[in-house]
C-alpha cells in the first residue's frame, strides 16, 4: 500500500515566516518603514482569543508594528465604524484584521467593506474580491486561507495547472469562491460543490486536486479520491473519540487522514497542514501592502 506524502504546512509556513523577517528588516533599515497590523477582537469568544493571540504573536516575530484593539461585546456599530475609521488614516497600520465572528448584533458585511481595500490583509472587500474574480491580483489581497493552500499546491503540482482537474468543497466567499478563482487564473478545470451537488464522491473522484472546505468532519474517505490526487483540507473539526477508554476532544479535518493517505500522492494533516499557512499569509499581505503604500510594488 502506498502512503501519501504529509504535506507540512508549519513547516513551510516557518519557511516563508522567515523570508518575510528578512524582508521587513529590509524594508524598515531602507526605507525607514515597519509594517503595522491593527487587529480588533470583539468579545470574548475563546476561540477567537487563541487565533488573536497566534496572529500578534507572529506579527511581532516577523518584526511588525502589532496592535491590538480589545473592544467589548455590547460596542455599537457606530464606535466598531468610528476605530476602523481611525485605523484607515493611520498611516503607521498597513493591515487591519476584525475577528470574525461578530457579536449578533453587529453587521458583518458593513463592518468588513468599511476597511479600506488597501489595508483589507483578508481579502474580504468586495474591491479585492472583484480583482480575484478579474484575474487582476497585482494590487489585491488574496483571501490567507486560498493564498496558502495555493503555495502547497504550487509545492507538489507546480504552478502551471493546465489539464489539471481541481474540484473545490465549500462556496463560501472566504474560502471555497477564491479558491476556485486561483485555481482557474493557473489554468486548472475547476468545478465546485457543495450541500446541493448530486453524486458528490462520483464528482470528486475526478479530481487531480481536491480542496476540503465543508465542515464535516472525515467526510472525505479513500474511495473518493483519484488515486495520485492531492488533498488540501481545509476543515477544522472538534470530536469526541474515546481512545483506551477514555474519551478525548480532538481536532480533525474534513478528510479522514489516514484512509485517504492509502491513495493519494500528497495530503495535509488537520491540525499542522493549513492553519499555520493562513496566519503567516496574513503576514504576507501586510507587508506587501506596506510596500504597496510605499510605491515599491504594483
Amino acid at each position: 500500500m502506498t502512503t501519501a506524502k504529509r504535506i507540512d504546512g508549519k513547516a513551510k509556513a516557518e519557511q516563508l515566516a522567515g523570508t518575510i523577517t528578512e524582508q521587513t528588516a529590509s524594508l524598515l533599515s531602507e526605507h525607514g518603514i515597519k509594517p503595522g497590523l491593527a487587529v480588533v477582537i470583539i468579545g470574548e469568544d475563546p476561540a477567537s482569543q487563541v487565533y488573536v493571540r497566534n496572529k500578534k504573536r507572529r506579527a511581532e516575530s516577523c518584526g511588525f508594528y502589532s496592535v491590538q484593539h480589545s473592544i467589548p461585546a455590547d460596542t455599537t456599530q457606530e464606535e466598531v465604524l468610528r476605530l476602523i475609521d481611525e485605523l484607515n488614516n493611520d498611516d503607521a497600520i498597513h493591515g487591519i484584521l476584525v475577528q470574525l465572528p461578530l457579536p449578533d448584533h453587529l453587521d458583518e458585511q458593513t463592518i468588513t467593506q468599511s476597511i479600506s481595500p488597501s489595508k483589507d490583509v483578508d481579502g474580504f472587500h468586495f474591491v479585492n474580491i472583484g480583482k480575484l474574480t478579474a484575474g487582476h491580483t497585482d494590487d489585491a489581497f488574496i483571501p490567507c486561507t486560498p493564498a496558502g493552500c495555493m503555495l502547497m499546491i504550487e509545492d507538489e503540482l507546480g504552478k502551471d495547472l493546465s489539464g489539471l482537474n481541481a474540484v473545490v468543497m465549500g462556496r463560501s466567499n472566504i474560502v471555497g469562491k477564491p479558491m476556485a478563482s486561483l485555481l482557474m487564473k493557473q489554468n486548472a478545470t475547476v468545478t465546485i460543490t457543495h450541500s446541493r451537488t448530486k453524486d458528490l464522491p462520483q464528482v470528486v473522484a475526478g479530481a487531480d486536486i481536491v480542496i476540503a472546505a465543508i465542515g464535516r468532519a472525515e467526510m472525505v474517505k479513500a474511495d473518493w479520491v483519484k488515486p495520485g490526487a492531492v488533498v488540501i483540507d481545509v476543515g477544522i473539526n472538534r470530536v469526541e473519540k474515546t481512545i483506551d477508554g477514555e474519551t478525548k476532544s480532538k481536532l480533525v479535518g474534513d478528510v479522514d487522514y489516514d484512509d485517504v493517505c492509502s491513495v493519494a500522492k500528497a495530503v495535509t494533516p488537520v491540525p499542522g497542514g493549513v492553519g499555520p499557512m493562513t496566519i503567516t499569509m496574513l503576514m504576507f499581505n501586510t507587508l506587501r501592502s506596506a510596500r504597496l503604500a510605499a510605491g515599491l510594488e504594483g
